[in-house]
């Protein structure tokens, strides 16, 4: 059986992702599936950046509202989800294109990548959840250096994955995230979108800003008033922040600026995931004819030509 062709878009957030995708779907022929972990949830669009039904200009978008906000899509899930939208795009003769940040999703679609394979020590991670993020966040670091530079410190929950994995396996958590044998569906062709860093963080900081113009006060406020606790949707930038200002710990204008923060730090650990962990051909969009090399480089991918 012939592999299936993906073009495969990733990036830091704010990179310029889903303009250039929507640009290169309508000249290809293609369909879009995100790779977006908080994007599948619907009513949170101001927060994710969600592409507007204007700005799709008629291209069809997969993954997009799939999920309620009350649970937790799982990368496993997204796999799943992923490899259905790709076969389906392609049977109906149309090019598909995988386009996101979520570095885990995307590995897990396009590498030999299986999930649950790592057992659970449930005292284990009980015992964790007693102690301090600091603390748990330095025992990572200490254990897994690698592991601690994509993982954030306040992410309690990955940070207790990643020692209870540890702790049963007796191996680096980071070794059994590296997949270097690629799914034999698909022949994926990954582009990587970079900027300048100041530029990119002043697009960042500028987003941000815009969000909370668009109306992200309320939209975070109506997910607060859900109630749901502590899941994937809750835990995304842009709302985790604003829940702090909601309950009284923090002003306004703090919570804006925390947003701003964990965003540029987010952009980072976005590049360090995919700089190490898959083969990415990588293009500055700052340089005047990079939209044309990344043009060039689908049509030798899809000509068959080596990229």
């Amino acid at each position: 059986m012939a592999k299936i062709p993906v073009i495969v878009l990733v990036g830091p957030t704010a990179v310029g992702k889903t303009a250039l995708s929507v640009q290169l779907a309508k000249k290809w022929k293609g369909e879009i599936v995100s790779g977006d972990s908080v994007q599948v949830y619907k009513n949170l669009d101001i927060g994710t950046a969600k592409i507007t039904e204007d700005e799709k200009e008629n291209i069809p978008h997969h993954l997009l509202d799939i999920a309620s906000p009350n649970e937790n899509y799982t990368a496993s899930r997204f796999k799943e989800d992923t490899l259905q939208a790709i076969e389906d795009i392609f049977m109906r003769g149309k090019q598909p294109f995988v386009v996101g940040g979520t570095g885990l999703y995307v590995q897990s679609v396009f590498y030999d990548y299986k999930f649950g394979e790592s057992g659970e020590d449930v005292v284990f991670r009980n015992e964790m959840n007693q102690l301090d993020p600091e603390i748990l966040f330095e025992r990572l670091k200490k254990l897994d250096p690698k592991s601690a530079e994509t993982i954030h410190p306040n992410n309690k929950r990955r940070v207790i994955r990643a020692l209870e994995v540890m702790h049963v396996t007796k191996r680096p958590f980071s070794s059994m995230q590296t997949h270097q044998t690629l799914n034999e569906r698909f022949k994926p062709l990954f582009i990587g979108l970079d900027l300048p860093r100041e530029v990119l963080y002043e697009r960042i900081n500028l987003r941000v800003d815009n969000m909370i113009g668009e109306g992200l006060l309320d939209e975070a406020k109506w997910l607060y008033e859900q109630h749901l606790g502590d899941n994937s949707a809750t835990r995304a930038i842009g709302y985790k922040e604003l829940f702090q200002y909601f309950d009284g710990q923090i002003s306004l204008e703090k919570a804006i600026e925390l947003i701003k923060k964990n965003s540029r730090h987010f952009a980072k650990r976005q590049l360090t995931w995919f700089r190490n962990r898959m083969s990415v051909n990588w293009f500055n969009l700052a340089e005047e004819d990079s939209v044309s090399q990344i043009d060039e480089t689908i049509k030798r991918f899809l000509d068959k030509e080596t990229v």
